[in-house]
């Protein structure tokens, strides 16, 4: 369900407290918004970009939290927000998580039940990967924010949740409890769930997430955002080029006409609907912003991934097209540029700060730490995060452009302050911290699916 309703703001003074927050990605939407948040995040390269960006923030691992410290969060926080961990729920992953979907079913009915945290954690423990668990989180956050005495057992107004598309069974199962029994105090909530098209929003990107909008009993219904722009649908010049590999059973090779093969018509103006054309790479990365010097145009793009069963063939895209879902692989995209109208070359990789303007950051977004563009790929795109959160309060549509002028970074002052705040200390982590051995993926007893290396484009 979508709507055009007037904006009207569901809450004076929205707080966010975003769960497995990342290096930002929803909390850079929420300082576009000026609502501020306060984000979890366990990988400490991440915190270290979130600082950088001078984003408040906790060094903590989520569930250790809710434990142990929950009694510490700011009373005020009255918006639940989070994308739990998707590795195994991802069609990418080992898929541990989308076979044990029943199971999870079963918790969170227990858990709404009013089921002890103790008699739960100890069966989760039976899980194969211990991350598929994670998704519980937000409802047992929810449930903690009404037993919880310096809240005053108030529970949280509104809850915003996203995650790869094979998770939407689990959002829908969410909403089914919120609305129908409720939390174990009796709270209960509307909900809304879809699957969504970031395209749609106007990130330059292809990439879908199942989404959840709740909105606490005596509150306005709520309602999924509003597309702002078309969909984008494969184009005939790639079925064209997978048709010549096939044929010829040869390594594809880009050439500059794919950029205007049969299909890549122009997207011309709004359309009778009110939407704008799909946003491009060339349309974010072609000027200079910032400190990035702008990207010569035409280039094509060669993903990482496979495409329609056959190794050798890649996935190309040109410039005048969205990218590809960008994941921690974007660094291994290949970019080619031309020298003349007949000569092509390898040029320059995306950097991280286009990698992140892709994702819709702000130019000079300051990526830290280690594993940058696993970083990137798993950061909610700040513009559909925007996108969510003015749905979900009622607010007025953010101005894009809002996000496309450069990120003024944290001082150095201000870093020390925040990692003081998160870390415990001003220049290093402490014993409350999460270990970098906890951070590795656990081993899985469940075998990565084969196709994965065929698949032109991830859901994460």
């Amino acid at each position: 369900m979508t709507s055009a309703a007037p904006h009207q703001s569901i809450l004076d003074n929205p707080f966010v407290l975003d769960l497995f927050a990342g290096p930002g990605g929803l909390d850079v939407a929420g300082h576009a918004l000026d609502i501020p948040s306060l984000g979890i995040e366990w990988d400490k390269s991440a915190c270290l970009t979130r600082y950088a960006a001078g984003l408040d923030t906790l060094h903590a691992d989520v569930s250790a939290v809710r434990r142990d410290a929950f009694e510490s969060l700011p009373p005020e926080i009255n918006v639940l927000a989070g994308g739990p961990p998707c590795q195994t729920y991802s069609v990418a992953g080992h898929g541990a998580g989308r076979k044990n979907l029943n199971k999870v079913k079963e918790y969170i009915e227990r858990l709404t039940a009013g089921e002890s945290d103790e008699s739960i954690d100890e069966d989760l423990k039976t899980l194969s990967d211990p991350r598929t668990a994670l998704v519980l989180e937000p409802l047992r956050y929810a449930i903690q924010a009404t037993r919880s005495p310096n809240r005053e057992k108030r529970p949280y107004d509104v809850i915003v949740l996203e995650q790869v598309p094979a998770v939407e069974e689990l959002w829908l199962h969410y909403a089914k409890v919120l609305q129908g029994a409720g939390l174990p105090d009796g709270t209960k909530y509307k909900v809304v769930v879809g699957r969504l098209d970031t395209e749609t929003y106007g990130v330059p990107q292809k990439r879908s997430r199942a989404v959840l909008i709740a909105r606490r009993e005596g509150l306005a219904a709520p309602s999924l955002p509003v597309p702002t722009h078309r969909s984008y649908e494969a184009k005939e010049w790639n079925r064209r080029s997978e048709d010549e590999q096939a044929s010829t059973g040869q390594a594809h090779q880009p050439t500059l006409d794919e950029g205007t093969a049969p299909g890549t018509e122009e997207r011309g103006e709004i359309d009778d609907q009110g939407l704008q054309p799909w946003r491009s790479m060339g349309d974010v990365l072609a000027e200079p912003v910032g400190t990035h010097p702008g990207r010569a145009t035409p280039f094509l793009v060669r993903s990482n991934y496979g495409s329609s069963g056959i190794p050798g063939r890649r996935g190309v895209r040109s410039d005048r097209q969205p990218a590809f879902t960008v994941t921690g692989r974007i660094s291994r995209f290949v970019v080619f540029q031309h020298l003349d109208a007949n000569i092509v070359y390898e040029g320059a990789r995306f950097s991280m700060n286009e990698a992140g303007m892709l994702q819709s950051f702000p130019p000079d977004y300051p990526w830290s730490g280690k594993a940058q563009s696993q970083q990137v790929g798993n950061a909610v795109p700040p513009l559909f995060g925007a996108r969510l959160l003015t749905a979900a309060l009622g607010l007025p549509q953010l101005d894009p452009s809002a996000l496309r002028e450069p990120w003024q970074p944290a001082t150095e002052e201000q870093q020390a302050k925040l990692r003081s705040q998160g870390c415990g200390a001003a220049d290093a982590c402490t014993d409350t911290c999460p270990r970098p051995e906890d951070q590795a993926p656990p081993p899985s007893t469940e075998r990565p699916r084969k196709s994965n290396k065929n698949s032109s484009e991830t859901s994460e």
